[in-house]
């Protein structure tokens, strides 16, 4: 057998294990957990045992050792059952543990990556503030050195695992404002005196996993906790984003997958004018544009996942296919409701919640407003 093959085989195996965890351990409780803005940390231990959690860290560090595709299989498949666990389970492996495996040294990443990896720690990423959401740049979370410590005093909102992570990598201003050296990112255990959870917001969609305020009032941070160099948190992040905007890319593939799927099988089975209303035309083209923009979707996040494997640079692909997939998940899940009708729009069926959830697809870890700057940018640059 090729290596190709091999892989491919291996993919499988994994879309399998993927697939099989999620109608055993979330399916049951996706609307409960969704109703009470449930964080099912339990699971996510669970989670971790099956190596979900640290899907692309190297075996040594407690992971699986694997690529982007199986990641992205991963995230898709989760994602057709719960987008909200979804999104938990790409923040978790894409932002914080990222973060600390591409920029860490030795000592961090012995330290924290078998934690993150084995889902007995959740790890946080903290960007976004209040008054800055695109406008990273203006960040009013600061760090000023005393001694051999950084005190760190400001809040850091839209985080997920905000409240419950056991640890955190966060971005503050070290230097001047707006000078794109001037931030620098630290990981911050859970527990550190003046680190403290504020405001959990109450959302639309996503609702299981836990968006909240990470709040630093004179938070003492000793010097070993830097990530990298001083004054390159910024630069750091935004090479973090490419891979979270994959992370999102396949989030918003496996929310359509979801709906999509659920369409199909009810319009097969849904009789109107005698016969299944897949029959009708108008039913039909709407299943055939929906199938046709996840195929779309699916190759421009591959690609992206491809270059990712290769070590090569994705900004544009990952942009793309974060762009498109997340666009396309709320087209095809408003469609999906449409082919339910007034049962789509009740919570006894499965496609409210999509329609629900894929609209953060379009916001977090940038807009698509966002995503288009980035693109232009790109193609712009030859």
């Amino acid at each position: 057998m090729g290596k190709a093959a091999e892989r491919l085989e291996n993919l499988q195996l994994i879309r399998q294990s993927a697939r099989d965890f999620a109608e055993a351990h979330i399916r049951p409780y996706v609307m409960e957990w969704d109703e009470s803005q449930f964080f099912p940390m339990e699971m996510f231990h669970q989670m971790g045992e099956h190596g979900f959690l640290g899907v692309v860290v190297p075996e040594e560090y407690g992971g699986a050792g694997l690529g982007y595709q199986e990641y992205i299989t991963v995230i898709e498949e989760i994602s057709k059952v719960c987008g909200s666990i979804g999104l938990s389970v790409a923040a978790h492996n894409s932002l914080c543990t990222n973060h600390i495996l591409s920029f860490g040294n030795e000592e961090q990443k012995r330290k924290y990556l078998p934690l993150l990896a084995s889902g007995k720690w959740i790890g946080a990423w903290g960007l976004t503030e209040p008054n800055t959401g695109s406008d990273a740049m203006r960040m009013q979370c600061t760090a000023v050195l005393d001694g051999d410590h950084w005190v760190l005093n400001g809040t850091k909102s839209w985080i997920t695992h905000g409240k419950s992570g056991h640890v955190a990598v966060v971005i503050a201003r070290t230097g001047e404002l707006l000078d794109s050296r001037g931030m620098t990112a630290f990981v911050v255990d859970r527990g550190t005196p003046g680190f403290s959870a504020g405001k959990k917001e109450n959302k639309l969609g996503m609702r299981a996993s836990e968006t909240a305020e990470m709040i630093f009032d004179n938070c003492r941070i000793h010097e070993s906790q830097i990530l990298g160099i001083e004054g390159e948190g910024f630069i750091q992040s935004m090479k973090i984003l490419d891979g979270g905007r994959i992370s999102i890319a396949s989030l918003a593939l496996g929310i359509a997958k979801g709906a999509y799927e659920a369409s199909v099988k009810y319009s097969k089975e849904r009789q109107q004018f005698g016969q299944p209303i897949s029959g009708f035309q108008g039913i039909s083209f709407k299943l055939a544009d929906m199938a046709t923009k996840i195929e779309a979707a699916e190759l421009l996040t591959r690609q992206a996942g491809t270059l990712k494997d290769a070590g090569k640079k994705c900004t544009k692909e990952a942009a793309m296919a974060k762009y498109y997939a997340s666009e396309i998940s709320v087209q095809v899940s408003t469609d999906a409701v449409q082919v339910f009708g007034g049962y789509g729009y009740t919570k006894d069926f499965p496609v409210e919640k999509f329609y629900r959830d894929s609209k953060l697809c379009t916001i977090g870890e940038g807009t698509s407003e966002i995503q288009k700057l980035v693109i232009a940018r790109e193609v712009l640059k030859g």
